[in-house]
């Protein structure tokens, strides 16, 4: 059983900086990808950041790039988002996820944990 557990997140002034980070467990995924979707109210769920565990390469939304930056724990199994610069727009249901790389494998979530940046 894949578990994803999020910690993190919480309210913040527009400018801020807040990371969140998540712990998987119950896996034994190869070759995979973790990272990061956000979903505003009334919006849909939208790609944030990705780490690919092995290469440890990256990507990113370009709403977010240069202002957050994803990192991984191969040690713990955690990834972790850090986000500066942060802007009312950030506000979301930020959504950890695992994935194995090949067609129609399944993409596991987190809880989600809530960002709220104020302005």
């Amino acid at each position: 059983q894949v578990q994803l557990v999020e910690s993190g997140g919480g309210l913040v002034q527009a400018g801020g900086s807040l990371s969140v980070s998540c712990a998987s467990s119950g896996h034994t995924f190869s070759r995979y990808a973790m990272g990061w979707f956000r979903q505003a109210p009334g919006k849909e769920r939208e790609f944030v950041a990705a780490v690919n565990w092995r290469a440890g390469t990256t990507n990113y939304a370009d709403s977010v790039q240069g202002r957050f930056t994803i990192t991984r724990d191969i040690v713990t199994n955690t990834v972790y988002l850090q986000m500066s610069s942060l802007n009312p727009e950030d506000t979301a249901v930020y959504y950890c996820f695992a994935q194995e790389y090949g067609l129609g494998n399944e993409r596991f979530w987190g809880q989600g944990t809530q960002v709220t940046v104020s302005s």
